[in-house]
């Protein structure tokens, strides 16, 4: 049975979805067989892998409202054993029609059930909110990423998060886990990126991976030629960077 793992933080420009793009490519590349959910109405994660937006005709709107079967909304990608479920700026419509129908929090839920066991990995990339999009994301997952950048601030908004988690696993997910903290935009140059490292992991040890992503031109420019960061630049640090990370994660999952 595939692990379902959310990629949350409702902080924007944490680097959410350059993770969920990049590490999916990477764990395709350690040949694991992976589905990247694009649940963000911005759909980077969607153009990010090379799939043009306005050509989408069935993604995670039409998911949230069971109007196809899973299986039709999946796409294959460029990036080595990951598919995609895409996102249109459509699904901020679903922050609103799910409100008033019955279990609006299962509705992910409900769908990746017919597919779970077709993959190894299934990531979600969650919007910048904490919505009816990202709860049902946190329903369906079995555990959550959380990115943290390595700037001022990069702690605000934390204790809030963390406070919908413990809420989901008390009302809807009791299985729900966390991960592990990622470091991300890490400036080897600034006092300030080694104060929040040091920060981050005095208040949460072992939940921290020990991989931290740099910041790296190469991962800014490869979602403009609708790559990921392996194939763009397979060399480049960010790529190493999500290579390790991939293995990182392999590795916890056998231990458990």
């Amino acid at each position: 049975m595939g692990k379902i793992i959310a990629i949350a933080n409702q902080k924007g420009g944490v680097g959410k979805t350059t993770t969920a793009v990049n590490l999916a490519a990477a764990l395709g590349i350690l040949e694991k067989q992976v589905l990247l959910i694009d649940a963000d109405p911005q759909a980077n994660a969607t153009s990010g892998l090379g799939v043009e937006v306005t050509n989408v005709k069935a993604g995670t709107y039409q998911l949230l409202d069971h109007s196809v079967e899973t299986q039709e909304a999946i796409l294959k990608t460029n990036s080595p054993n990951v598919d995609l479920i895409p996102s249109h700026i459509d699904l901020v419509a679903s922050e609103i029609e799910l409100v008033d129908k019955k279990e609006r929090e299962y509705m992910l839920k409900k769908k990746l059930e017919q597919i779970q066991n077709h993959y190894d990995y299934i990531l979600i990339d969650c919007a910048p909110s904490l919505g009816l999009i990202t709860l049902n994301a946190l329903v369906a997952a079995h555990a959550v990423i959380i990115p943290i950048q390595c700037e001022y601030f990069a702690l605000e908004g934390l204790g809030k998060l963390l406070n919908t988690i413990k809420s989901v696993q008390k009302i809807h997910n009791r299985t729900l886990d966390i991960e592990g903290l990622l470091l991300t935009m890490y400036d080897t140059r600034l006092r300030l990126s080694n104060q929040v490292v040091e920060e981050v992991k005095k208040h949460f040890g072992k939940m921290v991976f020990k991989t931290i992503i740099q910041r790296n031109i190469r991962l800014s420019e490869a979602p403009s030629f609708g790559e990921d960061i392996i194939t763009y630049d397979a060399s480049s640090r960010g790529a190493k960077s999500y290579l390790s990370l991939g293995n990182e994660i392999i590795k916890r999952n056998k231990l458990k």
